[in-house]
């Protein structure tokens, strides 16, 4: 397992060691051990969660905040989307910056996603399963999020907006000037 930090302070990539053969391959796709002698952060997952989604779907930009604020680490299973981070913690060097990043099935590359940040995803491949770990419990009364296409954030999504695929709930986000009016990571 190999960790990588990205240009958003409390991001980082991981890399995995693929071991693979004739009967099939292994890897190890986290080690709490590892993760804390690489990042520093000691992290206590307690929720697994799994969507799948056909291509174009857009899953985002969601968060939690509160005592229900949560730090991911994402993966695809299946397929390819486009993960996106965006750093809300007012304190942060990295306030107000987002991060995009390809994860696909080939590249078993994991994204953590630490608390105080907003994620999403949209599917690029014709359908994607996507997996990732939450070391907090979903609290719906403290969900919030942030559209898509918020014209301060500016974020290429890597699809056309005439493929894109939205909840009504998602078509509804306010954009990040008002999300982070309040927030307080």
């Amino acid at each position: 397992m190999r960790i990588e930090k990205t240009i958003l302070d409390g991001c980082f990539l991981i890399h995995d060691t693929f071991f693979g053969d004739a009967r099939g391959y292994f890897f190890e796709s986290y080690n709490r051990k590892k993760f804390y002698e690489a990042s520093g952060m000691d992290v206590d997952f307690v929720q697994d969660n799994q969507s799948h989604s056909q291509r174009g779907v857009l899953r985002g930009l969601h968060f939690q905040t509160g005592t229900s604020v949560q730090a991911k680490l994402v993966r695809v299973l299946r397929g390819k989307v486009l993960d996106v981070v965006v750093d809300l913690r007012k304190a942060s060097a990295t306030f107000g910056q987002h991060l995009t990043v390809e994860l696909s099935e080939e590249s078993r590359t994991q994204l953590f996603v630490p608390r105080g940040f907003a994620h999403g995803f949209v599917t690029l491949s014709e359908e994607a399963t996507f997996f990732y770990k939450c070391d907090n419990y979903y609290d719906i009364s403290s969900e919030g999020g942030i559209i898509y296409n918020d014209q301060t954030l500016n974020i290429d999504w890597k699809i056309s907006s005439d493929e894109i695929l939205l909840s009504a709930k998602d078509q509804k986000l306010p954009a990040f000037g008002e999300a982070v009016k309040t927030i307080n990571f």
